[in-house]
């Protein structure tokens, strides 16, 4: 009996070491993906040729469709910058923890603006996992020294901190281009060659380590300038607004395919989970970007405001060219990532999940029975191929997105039991949440004696003694 005992506990012994890193003999455990997230900046649903753009090649970005899966219903939380990057960076409507609109410049944004200190960033819980970590581009997420990226999670940062910054590196003093906490003070630079720069310079100096590469580019958000380099692309297009945003666009393409480039000639492209999102709709009068077929723009939770080009690459474990119908948003990367790394949850109530068992046919079903949004006055929820969206007006929309994809047939007055049940669902979602902690735009939207009362109270405090 004590021999057997003794041949089963070996066995149990010899099978932990050929998995386990710690025992030094064995098979050596297989590597933990990498990770790489790039979002691009007030991009259009069909601003990408696999979502039906025909005047500017994207073939790098298309390339992700082809060799991963491509989300026709895939969402953000927000149809503006800040609050989808919150949602985005925690896996958590950022509702829940007040960060509803955006801040504003610098200069005028509420002194409290941040993201909240107390949600887990993704970033720090891969950095946690030992993954290096490292930033370049837009933030976005707090402009105090304790949300600077580095004090979230990131071990390395190339960008600016605000929501906007002109592509030709000039002195802006509320928004410096920063290295760390440091200005960068190199020659003028396209900033969007240089995001790419700076994210190629990352994988080749990490790549023996396993890394996350967060690159969101500020292509291609206003104001629209582009290179010589670019523009000569697209002589052919008569309108200087568009020609200009085609060569944006064009700009970031080429620096998707250079980090993937960067990625297989390390031998990591098959290692490596990569996401590409747009982190809202596109501002079409702004920019000239194209939501079609959809209705609405960016600041809208119209479908052209929140539904977004999105895409999943990972070789080996996720199929190539397929296409996936099912609502998802950009909540579920965070949960995504950290299922594909190992890492513990179980300190956040995360709304989104993780897609790779419902992509790669594992797990059956949907993964999300219903979707919401609360931006100020305006609301949505989608429930299966139900959508009822209220605009600043509050008048009821209901539309059967499957039927309807650019909310033209509004069946609120001949729908009246969907609509109570839309509504009942969001209602109970919406009591779950926090007020917004800052007003639209910053402190151009707040209560200006509210704001001034708070300054007032600061300021007698630091006159008091002690």
């Amino acid at each position: 009996m004590r021999r057997r005992e003794f041949l089963k506990t070996s066995a149990g012994l010899l099978a932990t070491a050929a998995v386990s890193p710690r025992l030094g003999w064995g098979a050596p455990p297989a590597r933990r993906p990498n990770i790489v997230l790039i979002v691009a900046d007030d991009l259009g649903y069909a601003d990408i040729g696999v979502y039906g753009c025909t005047d500017v090649p994207t073939p790098n970005v298309d390339s992700l469709a082809k060799n991963g899966v491509r989300f026709t219903n895939g969402y953000v939380s927000c149809p503006v910058c800040s609050p989808t990057r919150a949602g985005l960076m925690t896996g958590r409507y950022q509702q829940r923890f007040g960060h509803e609109f955006n801040p504003g410049p610098p200069t005028v944004a509420d002194d409290i603006f941040g993201l909240s200190l107390k949600e887990v960033t993704l970033a720090e819980r891969l950095k946690k996992a030992g993954y290096a970590t490292g930033i370049f581009g837009k933030w976005h997420l707090g402009y105090l020294p304790q949300y600077h990226p580095m004090k979230r999670g990131f071990d390395e940062f190339f960008g600016f901190l605000a929501g906007a910054h002109p592509y030709v590196q000039t002195e802006a003093p509320s928004n410096l281009i920063l290295r760390g906490s440091e200005p960068v003070k190199e020659e003028p630079f396209y900033t969007t060659d240089a995001f790419t720069r700076e994210a190629v310079s990352f994988i080749e100096r990490r790549q023996k380590e396993s890394f996350f590469l967060y690159l969101p580019y500020n292509a291609v958000h206003g104001p629209l300038q582009a290179s010589e380099k670019y523009l000569s692309r697209f002589s052919s297009i008569g309108d200087d607004k568009r020609r200009t945003f085609a060569a944006m666009l064009s700009a970031m393409d080429d620096g998707v395919g250079r980090v993937l480039e960067t990625l297989r000639k390390a031998n990591l492209e098959d290692n490596t989970l990569i996401f590409f999102v747009s982190d809202n709709g596109g501002p079409t009068p702004g920019n000239t970007s194209r939501n079609d077929p959809l209705r609405g723009y960016k600041a809208q939770v119209l479908e052209g405001g929140i539904r977004v080009p999105f895409m999943v690459q990972w070789k080996g474990r996720l199929p190539g060219g397929k296409v996936y119908d099912q609502p998802v948003i950009a909540l579920d990367v965070h949960p995504t990532v950290a299922a594909a790394v190992g890492a513990s949850v179980a300190d956040s109530k995360l709304d989104g999940v993780d897609l790779v068992p419902y992509l790669s046919g594992t797990k059956k079903g949907v993964p999300h029975d219903r979707l919401f949004w609360r931006f100020g006055e305006q609301s949505a929820i989608r429930m299966g191929d139900w959508k009822l969206a209220k605009l600043a007006d509050g008048a009821p929309q209901l539309y059967n997105l499957a039927k309807d994809i650019g909310e033209a047939n509004n069946l609120a007055a001949s729908e009246p039991a969907k609509l109570k049940e839309l509504q009942a669902a969001y209602d109970e979602w919406n009591a779950q949440l926090m007020e917004p902690r800052w007003g639209r735009g910053g402190a151009a939207g707040q209560d200006a004696k509210a704001k001034a009362a708070r300054k007032a109270a600061k300021a007698g405090a630091r006159k008091q003694p002690g």
